[in-house]
């Protein structure tokens, strides 16, 4: 399979700059599988589409403060940080910014004027990125040290912080936010649950290579990231319990997607009995892929050559989705991270 094929034409002018207000006033396709029908509503309309003993199955990962910035202890010279995964108890996979970030580097942190932590380059990490050993564990002074990152193809400031946060953030661990959560208002949560939709939470860090277009020729040689995912007993027992009484799986973004179906690639043939699951999938969804788990899905726009596109072609079928994003694009439909969504039944 070509990875070309999964590229598209977008005019830069529909990449989304900054996210809509109210969050759940941004547009809504609706894809109809079976029959290969699109409407287009908002997204407050989406209790329209859900019944009684639907579940809605969200990731409820939080994005930390990964940008850091700091100075090299022999020449002052500035550098820039990027956390992209965490590799051990001190250790991170990280992006650099900076003259000569070699290893063996030493790289000071910025920390208003007081003493800084210190952390050292040990080795190379795929794409660039660099393995950084901390002195200490990180985690608990990024909010002190740090900034939410947001995508580089978003070029405004974003003036509230918590705008590239779900409303159920809720467990530290992402570089970028599941952005098909960032559409849910309490209001709206509150209406679904009072027709009887359920919500299920689970959890996917989600890393930069999420972002990174498929390099290789062809997708199946693509190397697929890892990305660290938890999905608990109680959630396996509500999602069983609904597809036992008939109602729908509804996955809130391609995290959940591949939470969900980590999960399922343990379930016993001809049964219906979702494990729970806690560890690092590189699970890699491309058409062709079984789904067991997912009913439908809602999804904002993809990059093009991403494996998050290759993901949404795998479960609504090519042509469908070909045909979804070029009508978005004649519609002028906003595009990515703080963009519009579709709702895939």
């Amino acid at each position: 399979m070509k990875t070309s094929d999964f590229d598209y034409y977008l005019p830069q002018e529909l990449i989304a700059q900054s996210p809509i207000e109210p969050r759940d006033a941004s547009r809504l396709m609706v894809l109809d599988r079976k029959t290969g029908t699109i409407e287009h509503r908002v997204f407050s309309d989406l209790a329209n589409y859900l019944t009684a003993g639907d579940v809605l199955v969200c990731n409820e990962s939080r994005v930390i403060p990964a940008r850091l910035f700091g100075r090299k202890v022999s020449t002052g010279g500035k550098v820039e940080l990027l956390l992209v995964a965490k590799r051990g108890e001190q250790a991170w996979e990280v992006l650099t910014k900076g003259r000569k970030v070699r290893v063996g580097t030493r790289i000071e942190l910025d920390r208003d004027g007081r003493e800084g932590l210190v952390g050292e380059v040990v080795g190379q990490a795929g794409e660039g990125a660099r393995l950084i050993e901390f002195e200490v564990p990180i985690e608990s002074f990024l909010d002190e040290l740090g900034v939410v990152p947001l995508p580089p193809y978003i070029h405004e400031p974003l003036g509230e912080p918590e705008r590239y946060q779900t409303i159920y953030a809720r467990v530290k661990g992402s570089v970028a936010a599941p952005t098909a959560g960032l559409h849910f208002t309490p209001q709206l949560m509150r209406e679904l649950e009072a027709r009887g939709v359920e919500f299920a939470f689970l959890t996917l860090h989600i890393g930069l290579d999420t972002f990174r277009p498929v390099r290789t020729e062809t997708v199946e040689d693509h190397p697929m990231h890892s990305e660290y995912c938890q999905l608990s007993l109680e959630v396996a027992e509500q999602i069983n319990r609904a597809k036992a009484e008939g109602g729908h799986v509804i996955a809130v973004g391609t995290t959940s997607v591949r939470a969900l179906e980590t999960a399922a690639r343990n379930l016993e043939p001809e049964t219906w009995n979702l494990k729970p699951f806690t560890g690092w999938t590189d699970l890699f969804i491309y058409p062709g892929y079984q789904f067991r788990a997912v009913d439908a899905l809602i999804t904002n726009f993809h990059l093009p050559r991403s494996t998050l596109l290759m993901l949404v072609a795998a479960f609504t079928g090519k042509e469908l989705i070909d045909k979804a994003y070029r009508e978005a694009v004649q519609r002028e439909y906003r595009f990515y991270s703080f963009g519009d969504t579709m709702l895939i039944l």
